[in-house]
């Protein structure tokens, strides 16, 4: 998985942040109040976030409605696994990465693995 690009991560944040569907007349109004941008780009950067599966689209009146297909955790999931991918060796790696965790996400991360551990038996 890519990472999104700095314009995609901004849609994506704003469909994320506000949990609905939105136009892109809403994001471009959003994003324009920090910096200006022009509505075909965004209009052209959410048509690429739908071809590459991110993005649900719906029809309403004459605009469309974008709507993420995914979480932001599930993105911050995958981009998680596909760094340890990177890795020769993944167990080296993800010892690196749970040494830098706050006792706080460790507990998170025992919690994830026992539940993950019963839908294995289950």
């Amino acid at each position: 998985m890519r990472r999104l690009g700095d314009l995609e991560a901004e849609i994506m944040d704003r469909l994320w942040k506000w949990n609905r569907p939105a136009t892109v007349r809403e994001v471009v109004n959003d994003i324009n109040k920090q910096r200006e941008v022009a509505y075909t780009t965004v209009m052209t950067v959410a048509n690429i976030l739908y071809n590459k599966g991110w993005l649900l689209r719906t029809k309403q009146g004459r605009a469309w409605l974008y709507a993420p297909v995914r979480s932001r955790e599930a993105y911050s999931a995958a981009l998680m696994e596909d760094a340890l991918g990177a890795s020769k060796d993944r167990s080296i790696a993800l010892s690196h990465f749970v040494e830098n965790m706050s006792e706080d996400e460790m507990a998170a991360l025992r919690k994830a693995l026992r539940n993950a551990g019963r839908q294995a038996k289950g």
